[in-house]
């Protein structure tokens, strides 16, 4: 047990097992020489869940799940009470069992009222079949809230659903990039890493407030280069072409691999990625000739 709270406090992975009691909060765990604050759960069948505020920077994740392999990001099925399951993409840690929530801190308010929680792994069983688990959550009145505090995240927050509402590609309908952003993979240590960050629309296009809502490694610098390019993106208004662009949230993901990495799952993205940099060129030399 020892052992594995010093895993947690190292990389918030590893976590002390908790049987399903739907009666307690959530463990807390805390180390302040590290700036580290981790509020978990652990069930009977291997799965763990956790958020944790490390050094300014919010994460949620779930261990305990068969691996990913080398694939940078892992589909799950999420569904809380009695919704239906909703298709969600996350991003695969270091420890491929392990799930890093794009939108951790949404992840987490959601967290906090506990009850019935489905993941759904598709193609998780071993002999392929999907593999769901049906858990039991712990309220949480105090420890979760305390790392979303830890980290400046609000306990309510009603932009929620404006993330909710955005389409594929991040932006709301009837917007598109103009210029999409490009980032610069970042000097580091790591082959690969993801970020995701959110910004507020301006009526011309350009982006301001932009923030980073999760990246891992969380210190690959990989946030940073994700904030740096999308600072210099820009949307267009595809409704009313030449408009001004309604103030509204953006989301902008972006997944970081070195060469000879790439698994043939990125090698599709990247493909994808250039054949929509190229149209996108191609309709602004259309629109100044």
């Amino acid at each position: 047990m020892k052992r594995a709270l010093t895993a947690l406090l190292a990389c918030a992975v590893a976590l002390p097992a908790l049987a399903q009691n739907a009666s307690a909060d959530w463990d807390l765990a805390q180390d302040q020489r590290k700036n580290l604050l981790v509020a978990y759960a652990r069930f009977d069948n291997g799965v763990s869940i956790g958020t944790r505020c490390a050094d300014g920077g919010f994460e949620a994740v779930i261990s305990g799940l068969p691996p990913a392999g080398r694939a940078s990001t892992r589909p799950l099925r999420i569904a809380f009470g009695d919704d239906d399951l909703s298709d969600s993409r996350w991003g695969v840690a270091t420890d491929d069992t392990i799930a890093i929530s794009e939108l951790p801190a949404p992840f987490a308010r959601e967290l906090r009222a506990g009850g019935r929680l489905r993941i759904l792994v598709p193609n998780g069983a071993p002999d392929g079949r999907n593999l769901l688990y049906d858990l039991t959550l712990p309220a949480s009145s105090s420890s979760i809230d305390q790392t979303l505090t830890a980290c400046g995240r609000p306990l309510v927050d009603p932009r929620d659903a404006e993330l909710e509402a955005l389409e594929e590609d991040g932006v709301p309908r009837n917007l598109a990039w103009a210029v999409r952003p490009r980032p610069n993979f970042p000097s580091t240590r790591y082959a690969r890493g993801f970020a995701v960050a959110t910004c507020v629309s301006n009526p011309d296009g350009s982006l301001r407030d932009c923030t980073i809502e999760s990246e891992h490694p969380r210190d690959g610098r990989f946030g940073q280069a994700a904030l740096a390019a999308v600072r210099r993106a820009r949307l267009q208004n595809l409704a009313d072409p030449g408009a001004p662009l309604p103030v509204t949230r953006v989301l902008y993901k972006t997944h970081f691999l070195m060469e000879g990495y790439q698994t043939r799952e990125d090698v599709e993205r990247q493909r994808e990625s250039r054949r929509l940099q190229r149209e996108e060129r191609a309709a602004r030399r259309a629109e100044s000739e």
